[in-house]
Parts: structure tokens; sequence; C-alpha cells
């Protein structure tokens, strides 16, 4: 029995050609691509394609589109064994995590992937990314998915969304998961190691639980930074601070104090850090104990893609039981080590 899945381009890069005549790059009609990739049609899997009437690029994914990737899975998960997004590069990451957020109870694949070059060009990475992602969807064992996570696959690798960062906006190897090992890799074999998936340990029916919220506010420290313009910007309800190594920050009365002062507004502050690899570890050194003192959050090693999108779907959302402070502290589907 061939497995069927569901493509859904959503634009990026993967989706365009080049003019040869003027070199510029141009979106064409991803319906078409069986045209285009005539290899598609011998895989052993069945692949429906929907496409986004009005294809965008990364920059332009959000909130809104997320919802909209997370509510058509809803409406064709049981006519599917498996789901691709085709997506632009630059904010994939952000959406896998979102969406590992959103899809409640999943049990079968959902796959993002892209390329760094257009599927028309004669160089692409596309056309690889393509196929092997549709096996990595299509991917049973005794009538159960092998994967039942939302992933992300890149350059031979498949890495848990999640967990995952783009480093690199030249090389086609783009994406890295530095705080957890890869779930996949092709090569003359497609491999997959099992005991790195993600089981949810939660009978729950597949559902959808779209809920965002966007009054999240990212802030770098840097270095000299000037605390007090945290009390120029409207009360949000969420901050998180990126902060230097394994969670420090300036050891002064005055930092403290505006931090306090932030908390003491509802504010609730997330710490997370600048460093790829590693995590926050509240009482490491002494400048990191301001964060314990005024009850911030440890984002351990979570990513900054990955916090952002948790604080998003749980900030307000009627769903948790437990407060704000307890739910992003806990592993919700493998963002964080325990």
């Amino acid at each position: 029995m061939k497995r069927k899945v569901l493509l859904i381009y959503t634009g990026g890069t993967i989706g365009m050609e080049k003019d040869y005549e003027t070199g510029s790059l141009r979106a064409f009609d991803f319906g078409n691509i069986f045209e285009k990739m005539p290899e598609m049609k011998l895989m052993e899997c069945e692949v429906s394609v929907h496409p986004f009437a009005q294809p965008l690029d990364s920059s332009d994914m959000g909130p809104q589109e997320w919802k909209i990737i997370a509510n058509y899975i809803l409406e064709n998960y049981d006519l599917y064994d498996g789901f691709l997004i085709l997506h632009g590069t630059d904010t994939m990451s952000y959406t896998a995590s979102a969406l590992s957020f959103m899809l409640k109870g999943l049990n079968k694949p959902v796959i993002l992937t892209g390329s760094q070059l257009p599927i028309g060009d004669l160089r692409t990475d596309a056309k690889e990314n393509l196929l092997t992602s549709l096996y990595y969807a299509s991917l049973y064992e005794d009538d159960e998915a092998v994967i039942q996570e939302v992933a992300i696959y890149f350059e031979y690798k498949l890495l848990r969304g999640n967990r995952t960062l783009k480093y690199s906006a030249e090389y086609f190897d783009a994406y890295a998961s530095p705080n957890y090992p890869i779930l996949g890799q092709s090569g003359v074999h497609l491999n997959i190691i099992k005991e790195n998936l993600y089981r949810s340990k939660s009978p729950v029916q597949f559902h959808v639980d779209d809920h965002i919220s966007e009054d999240i506010l990212f802030w770098r420290i840097f270095p000299g930074m000037n605390l007090s313009h945290f009390k120029e910007v409207p009360k949000m309800k969420v901050l998180i601070l990126q902060v230097f190594g394994s969670g420090t920050i300036f050891n002064n009365e005055k930092t403290q104090k505006t931090l306090q002062e932030v908390r003491d507004n509802g504010t609730e502050i997330v710490v997370v850090s600048q460093c790829i690899s590693g995590g926050i570890s509240f009482g490491k050194y002494e400048n990191s104990n301001i964060f314990a003192k005024i009850g911030a959050i440890s984002g351990k090693d979570i990513t900054a893609e990955s916090a952002i999108t948790k604080a998003m779907h749980l900030l307000d959302n009627p769903n948790y039981a437990g407060s704000f402070a307890e739910n992003f502290s806990r592993s919700l589907c493998g963002e964080i080590t325990k």
C-alpha cells in the first residue's frame, strides 16, 4: 500500500526558478511540480500538492500562517499518512517550533524543508531536500509512523524542529540542532536513530491548539546596555532576555532594581542564552543569581526561536492548567532537556 503525503507549499526559494535571460528569480506554479520533477512520480508514496494561493517569503510567515497550516493539517489529518511543508529558510525554525506546540497528540510525520538555491537552478539543493523529505514523511513500520513529531530535513540531516536554528545563509548545510542529536541522516542508506525520536506520553486524540499571543518581547543583552529603556516600552506580558553564557548579566543594584520593577508590573521574564550550544544555569556564577532573586524563568537549553513561539503559545492560553512559569519550565514536546 502506498502511503499518502500532503505537500503544503508556502513559498520560499525552493519554489523559484531562474530566468536565464534576465538572471532574475521568479516563482513558478508549484501545482506543476510533477512536470518540474518527474522523479516524484517514482516515489513509493502518493503525493498531493496544496500550494498557498499567494506564496510568501519566509519573512512574511507568522502566527496567522502558522494557524492556517495547523488547521489545514487538522482538516486533512485522517486522509494522509504524512505531511510535508515547503517553507522559506529564514523563519523555518520559528514555524517548526510553533507547529510542534500547536499540533497536540501528533502521531504522524510533519516535515519541513526548503532550499538555499531555487529548484530550477542547475546546482540546486532543492531536489534532494524535497525527495528525501517525502521519504521521511511516508516512513511507516508495522502500520505505525516512524516519525511522530514536527521535524526539519535539510542537507542530509533530519532534526527535531523545535531544537533547530538557521546558522548559515551561505552553505547548503544551513541548520543546526546544537542541544539535541539528529533524528536521522541520509547517505547511501536513509537512517533513523529511533532512540532520539519523540513519542508523546499523553494519550490525547490529535487536535490543534492554535492559541497564539503576540504580547511577547525579545531583547538581547549587550555590554553597556542601558536597561532603563525597558521602562520606555509599553507593558509587555512576557519579556525574553537573551543573556550572556549560562545566564549572567551586569551585577549591580540598578540592574536588579530595573528588572524587579518589570516583574512587579506583572511581566514574566524568561532567560535564554546567547550561546548556540549549552543553556541557562542559575547559580553557576554569581552574576546569574539576580534572576533567581526576581523570580525569572530559566529557559534551560531552549533555542531563541522555540522560546519565543512557546511563550506565544502558553501566554493566556486557557487550555493549560497551572502558571505560565510552571508550563514554560517543563518540556511540552521535547524542546528542552529535562
